[in-house]
């Protein structure tokens, strides 16, 4: 019993992630300078929401004065992390799969900028290639998730919305995280001639987009997966995937709009610890805590995972 409670702590410290760094023009900058920083890891599920924007709402964030600069047409790196202390090797659990995605908005005051409403534009997604996922590269890669700032954008400040979206229990309505935060970034250098068409957050998903909502425990290495969201802003008109930082890009998807409703499992057990809000609590392969700190209870999502809710 012991052994289990171990094993489901050391699953639930490595699960949520925040965006807690931003890498640019050859400078690191330290953590949380410049980034609006939640004080809990935790994910946004309401696409619907206006925590959406810039996360907030279950996971208050923190203003910050500073706003760093960013050439155009470099390529950032955005640093993940479980939590603003965690290092490289504490991410994001693995079993988070899902795509990875980059927004820019243009703003007049990059520390006052809700980020809610218009004017967001997409300039980076990565989804689904070959059985490898967006976000499992930035795990593999120190938490590191590279984004290309277009070089045809105007001069000025925005927020640069950097997101990862983990798919592990996106079988029903409800069940994708969404994870979130935005930094506070002045351009420079760019050549100030292209437009990009916007989009509003809340807006750019759906509930039951099919790349929100999906089944990923069906899928072969030769899936296709549709990327939630506008397509990528391309300085030369053209519109497509991009992975950013020369990554792979992703193929085109035709997923299925009703991926295969979540198979039964057994009742939990009571195994004599809890499991917290968010927290794996059972799946066919499982053998963690199955019992869900109180108010919660877990939630069937798949053959292969239930949720503490």
């Amino acid at each position: 019993m012991k052994g289990l409670a171990l094993l489901a702590a050391a699953s639930a410290a490595s699960a949520h992630t925040i965006f807690v760094q931003l890498e640019a023009g050859g400078k690191t900058y330290p953590v949380s300078h410049a980034i609006r920083t939640p004080t809990y890891d935790g994910p946004i599920t309401n696409v619907n929401s206006n925590d959406l924007a810039c996360n907030g709402g279950p996971n208050p964030t923190t203003p910050s004065k500073e706003i760093i600069t960013v050439t155009a047409g470099t390529t950032v790196k955005a640093v993940w992390r479980h939590t603003l202390t965690s290092g490289p090797s504490n991410v994001m659990d693995a079993s988070h799969k899902g795509p990875t995605l980059a927004y820019l908005k243009k703003v007049d005051n990059a520390l006052t900028d809700s980020g809610i409403g218009g004017g967001w534009f997409k300039i980076q997604e990565d989804g689904y290639n070959g059985g490898t996922w967006g976000t499992t590269k930035v795990i593999n890669n120190a938490g590191l998730h590279y984004i290309d700032i277009p070089s045809c954008i105007l001069n000025g400040q925005y927020l640069l919305r950097a997101e990862m979206i983990a798919l592990h229990g996106a079988g029903s309505s409800g069940g994708a995280q969404l994870y979130m935060e935005c930094a506070q970034i002045n351009v420079v250098g760019g050549s100030g001639t292209a437009k990009p068409k916007t989009y509003s957050i809340p807006g750019i998903y759906k509930a039951n987009d099919p790349g929100i909502l999906i089944n990923i425990y069906s899928m072969s290495p030769s899936s296709k997966y549709t990327i939630p969201g506008p397509p990528v802003f391309k300085c030369d008109g053209s519109s497509g995937s991009s992975s950013g930082g020369n990554s792979p890009v992703t193929t085109p998807p035709d997923e299925p709009e009703n991926p295969s409703p979540p198979a039964t499992q057994p009742a939990p057990v009571d195994t004599g610890c809890n499991v917290a809000q968010w927290q794996q609590c059972g799946g066919s392969t499982y053998t963690g805590c199955t019992q869900c700190a109180s108010p919660y209870t877990c939630k069937n999502i798949n053959t292969y995972y239930s949720q503490c809710q």
